[in-house]
């Protein structure tokens, strides 16, 4: 019995630590997961990274063997492409793709929906600790695909769209745990994250980035230099979560200065585009 997933990492258009009204957009790159039912207990692993806590996807294993399992235990492997605490939701990634896996190990994958699974996921997710607003907007365009605009106090999709974007990543040399947040300072821009909503559910969805990312940036002592080095050529640019992350959105030629500026800082630059396709068992 044993199961294969991946899911997709995000980027951000709102964050939703001032209000708890987020929105994010699925990248075209992965965490993957490996689930071998049976045992006593649920053990985790994280490829290349043996001292990396794995509370997060022991418990999202175990959630969906206590719904749909017969006591067994499982031991769960994850392996990524995307840089662990760098805002781009390999957390909730890694929730999905191991809910996906394990379900797919009980051959159970039909059973549910996929906002059932992702709320799994954000289950799992509060549990271990990793999240302060649940992450249901990170999770639920990891898991849909596209962009997502939710309410993560009620974990409320509002919104989900397919967006058609080329995608720029740049990653400083470190990292960032979005548990650790200064949720209070968060919450002083909130009539910011207020007219981000609305662009959001207007469908400005690059306004929205934007503005987000000069709110957020000041709130969480995230310097803005990378977001004017993308613009005016980007068409949305933000901070991505609380960072370190900023993503730069538009089509590939715009683009290209901005990876030349923001090649010129330490750290690593992804190209990838949006991902429509969500979560899926391998």
């Amino acid at each position: 019995m044993d199961g294969r997933a991946e899911a997709p990492a995000a980027g951000t258009v709102l964050n939703a630590l001032a209000t708890g009204t987020g929105s994010a957009f699925a990248i075209d790159e992965y965490v993957r997961a490996s689930v071998d039912v049976g045992g006593p207990a649920v053990t985790g692993i994280v490829a290349g990274a043996p001292e990396a806590d794995t509370t997060l996807i022991e418990r999202a294993a175990e959630l969906v063997l206590e719904e749909f399992g017969d006591g067994q235990g499982a031991t769960v492997e994850t392996e990524s492409s995307v840089p662990m605490a760098s805002g781009l939701k390999s957390s909730s990634a890694a929730a999905n793709a191991v809910v996906l896996a394990t379900l797919d190990a009980l051959d159970a994958i039909e059973d549910v929906t996929r906002e059932y699974a992702a709320r799994i996921g954000v289950r799992a997710a509060r549990d271990a600790g990793v999240t302060v607003t649940g992450a249901f907007d990170d999770a639920s365009a990891s898991m849909l695909g596209g962009l997502t605009v939710t309410n993560n106090d009620e974990d409320a999709l509002l919104v989900r769209e397919e967006v058609d974007w080329d995608v720029l990543v740049w990653t400083p040399p470190e990292q960032a745990f979005s548990a650790d947040a200064d949720v209070e300072r968060c919450r002083r821009v909130a009539p910011m994250a207020d007219l981000v909503a609305e662009l959001a559910l207007a469908g400005r969805y690059q306004t929205a980035m934007t503005v987000n990312g000069f709110a957020f940036a000041g709130a969480l002592d995230r310097p803005t230099g990378p977001m004017l080095d993308a613009l005016p050529a980007a068409a949305g640019v933000s901070l991505s979560g609380t960072g370190p992350s900023y993503v730069a959105v538009g089509d590939r030629e715009a683009l290209e200065p901005v990876a030349t500026a923001w090649d010129d800082r330490p750290g690593t630059i992804i190209e990838t585009t949006t991902q429509t396709a969500g979560a899926r068992p391998l």
